[in-house]
C-alpha cells in the first residue's frame, strides 16, 4: 500500500507531513517573489524544472529512498481555479516526488464531524463562502479580498443555499492563513494548529 502524504498550499507556502509524528514541514522555494492577488505557486511555471527538483529533494530527504511510491494527498485553496488545479496536480505528478496526486479543498477537509456546514476562509485574492454537504460543495459565493463587507458576508451566510434557510448549520472560518480577524464572530474559529492536526490523520480515500 503507497503512502499517504498530507500537503496544505497555503497562501504563502507548502506545508508537508513529517514522515514521523503529526507535525508540518515548510518548503519554501528559493527565489520566489510572490506577486500581489497572486497565488504563490504562479511562480513555480516559470522556473518549473527547477522547482520540480527542489521539491522532490524535500520529499526524497523526508521519505527516504521509496519517496516516489507514496500518494500526496493535497488540500488546495477555495478559491484554486480549474486551470490552477491542473496545473497543481501536473506539477506534483511530474516532479517524481509521488506517484499519483489526490486533492481536496480546505473547505471539504475542514469537518467530518459534520455532514453539512458553511465554510468562510481568505486567500489572497478572494473572501470565500461555501456550503458544504456530505463532502460536496453544493453552492459557493467569492468576494474581492480588496473590497469585501464583512456584514453582507454574514448575511449571505444565512441563505447561500436553499436547504439551510430555514435550518441552522455550523459555521467554520478556516484561520489557516491567520487573516480571518473580521470574522471570528460569525462562527467556530478553526486555528492553524487545529486544521493540521485534522490533515495530518487525511487518508486518500477520504479525499
Amino acid at each position: 500500500m503507497p503512502k499517504t502524504i498530507p500537503m496544505i498550499i497555503t497562501n504563502d507556502t507548502i506545508l508537508v507531513k513529517e514522515k514521523e509524528g503529526d507535525k508540518f514541514l515548510t518548503f519554501n522555494m528559493p527565489g520566489i517573489e510572490p506577486e500581489v492577488n497572486i497565488p504563490f505557486y504562479h511562480e513555480f511555471a516559470k522556473r518549473i524544472s527547477e522547482c520540480q527538483y527542489y521539491f522532490k529533494e524535500f520529499i526524497r530527504k523526508e521519505y527516504g529512498k521509496k519517496y516516489s511510491k507514496n500518494i500526496l494527498a493535497i488540500i488546495i485553496p477555495d478559491d484554486t481555479s480549474a486551470l490552477e488545479s491542473i496545473f497543481i496536480n501536473e506539477f506534483f505528478v511530474n516532479s517524481g516526488a509521488c506517484k499519483a496526486v489526490a486533492k481536496t479543498t480546505m473547505a471539504q477537509a475542514l469537518s467530518r464531524n459534520h455532514s453539512r456546514y458553511i465554510s468562510v476562509s481568505k486567500t489572497r485574492r478572494n473572501v470565500i463562502l461555501e456550503y458544504i454537504s456530505n463532502d460536496e460543495i453544493m453552492a459557493r459565493k467569492l468576494y474581492d479580498f480588496n473590497e469585501y463587507n464583512v456584514k453582507q458576508i454574514c448575511e449571505d451566510a444565512k441563505r447561500l443555499h436553499i436547504d439551510i434557510e430555514y435550518s441552522g448549520v455550523p459555521i467554520f472560518v478556516n484561520n489557516i492563513n491567520m487573516n480571518m480577524d473580521d470574522f471570528f464572530d460569525l462562527g467556530e474559529v478553526i486555528s492553524p494548529k487545529a486544521f493540521m492536526d485534522k490533515i495530518a490523520a487525511i487518508d486518500v480515500e477520504k479525499i
